[in-house]
């Protein structure tokens, strides 16, 4: 069994990527950039266990992906979001490394794993070959140095490092601060981070995401109450009832949410919005709605278009349908030609024909954010 736990850390924000996908949900084929740092370093080596960190509201998501990784909720800061990952390790040393370094070669792990009883940290890093100036005073290139990840540590020591109010960018500041031995070794052009988008164009080991299109059904039903206002497709309907429900009701936006969630394999709208939770009281669909289209665009996807048929003996829909579609439209962020709103009735047949409710069926392709256009 290996002494060596591998820590991942994928739970920032991307706020220097400037991109509405978090760089770490950007596709590689079919895996998210995650997936894929965490699986080609896996390869590498057989470590003890691997530890990813992610942002809380990602967490249950990221669980979909892999049984084989130990994911932990990351904090606000990498500092807390080591603390949080060490809390499950048990090996003698730990190799830690952010998302954002995408394509490190075998070697550099070969000669990290190789130094580890060496010093309490093994740091690869990158030599300078321009003239470096510091405060408008030339300095000694030798002596400056570009240091990358994965680094390696002693378990122990690190954790004691990072008891620290202090905040360190890596982990060997942390143990050099506390006295702790370091021991840089030579890194590779090859691993280099992404930190622009701009930066996209400069790491050769990423492939484009796949062609994949993902499709997702939805489908909700309300029974009507007396004097409340109707909202369907996030329109007022000029009815003196509206729809029996813990929040406003929006039978269709209920469906909508639905099929966005199954396209991308998040679950269903109760997991997301209990109905038990008095936050989604008379809550506004719309809101709701703009959050899931915020998340399923936030980790990779494009929503290509949505067809959405509405069962209802009662009220009349063919009046209101142009401006639900128009509506609907403007809640996913596409043309209202990639939008279709259908009616029909149920003959008289059952609850819905009896005007006691209605039902709503819909269904949304997706497909991955092509950051290589």
């Amino acid at each position: 069994m290996s002494d060596i736990t591998l820590i991942v850390l994928s739970a920032g924000t991307s706020s220097r990527f400037q991109s509405r996908v978090k760089k770490q949900w950007l596709r590689i084929g079919d895996e998210p950039l995650w997936l894929f740092v965490t699986n080609s370093l896996s390869k590498k080596y057989n470590f003890d266990k691997v530890i990813l960190t992610s942002h809380k509201n990602e967490l249950k998501y990221m669980q979909n992906f892999s049984e084989d990784i130990t994911f932990v909720a990351g904090g606000s800061t990498r500092q807390e979001s080591m603390k949080n990952a060490l809390k499950h390790v048990n090996s003698a040393y730990v190799m830690v490394t952010d998302v954002a370094r995408c394509c490190i070669p075998s070697e550099v792990i070969d000669n990290i794993t190789a130094s580890k009883s060496d010093a309490d940290c093994i740091v690869p890093y990158l030599p300078i070959s321009d003239t470096a100036v510091l405060n408008e005073t030339t300095i000694d290139r030798d002596q400056v140095k570009l240091i990358q990840t994965p680094q390696l540590s002693k378990t122990e020591i690190l954790s004691k490092a990072l008891q620290s109010n202090q905040t360190f960018t890596d982990d060997s500041s942390a143990i050099k601060e506390i006295g702790g031995s370091i021991k840089y070794i030579t890194g590779d052009v090859k691993s280099k981070k992404l930190t622009f988008i701009d930066d996209l164009n400069s790491i050769d080991c990423l492939k484009s995401p796949s062609n994949n299109f993902f499709t997702g059904t939805g489908f909700d039903v309300h029974a009507f109450e007396e004097s409340k206002q109707m909202v369907l497709g996030g329109i007022n309907i000029d009815v003196p009832y509206g729809f029996k429900a813990h929040s406003d009701g929006d039978v269709l936006i209920h469906a909508l949410i639905d099929s966005l969630l199954g396209a991308i394999g998040a679950g269903d709208i109760g997991e997301c919005f209990p109905d038990n939770d008095e936050r989604y009281k008379n809550a506004d669909s719309k809101i709701l709605l703009t959050e899931v289209v915020s998340f399923v665009k936030s980790v990779g996807y494009e929503i290509v278009n949505a067809d959405i048929t509405i069962i209802a003996q009662k009220p009349k829909i063919s009046p209101y349908k142009e401006s639900i579609r128009t509506k609907i439209a403007e809640l996913l962020g596409i043309k209202k030609q990639f939008v279709n709103i259908k009616a029909t009735t149920t003959e008289k047949l059952g609850f819905i024909g009896r005007g006691d409710g209605v039902a709503v069926q819909s269904g949304t392709m997706l497909k991955y954010y092509n950051w290589k256009v």
